[in-house]
């Protein structure tokens, strides 16, 4: 074989190994491209999951503080009871509390 035919064989391999690395440089960048928008989609589905929980500690607390009030009322009640006063608050509180 004449350098010639020998370099321009070698030319070949060298052409085909450049358009394999073409393509596998291609294939990455895809790669690259889903994996930016599966990151983005966890993301915003974290972000969405972070928002929803938020709202419901929010309704829960609010659930909670009302509880809360209701409660202290039937204290405040109890209370009026036990000392023989109503509370000020109470509908009827100028009537003398049952004993």
């Amino acid at each position: 074989m004449s350098a010639v035919a020998a370099l321009e064989a070698r030319m070949e391999v060298v052409a085909a190994d450049a358009a394999a690395a073409r393509h596998l440089a291609a294939a990455r960048d895809r790669d690259l491209a889903d994996l930016g928008i599966k990151v983005d989609a966890n993301r915003a589905a974290i972000n969405a999951l972070g928002e929803k929980t938020a709202a419901g500690f929010a309704e829960m607390r609010g659930k909670l503080d009302a509880a809360a009030a209701g409660q202290q009322q039937i204290v405040n009640l109890l209370t009026g009871l036990i000392s023989g006063q109503w509370p000020a608050s109470f509908v009827g509180a100028d009537q003398p509390c049952p004993a």
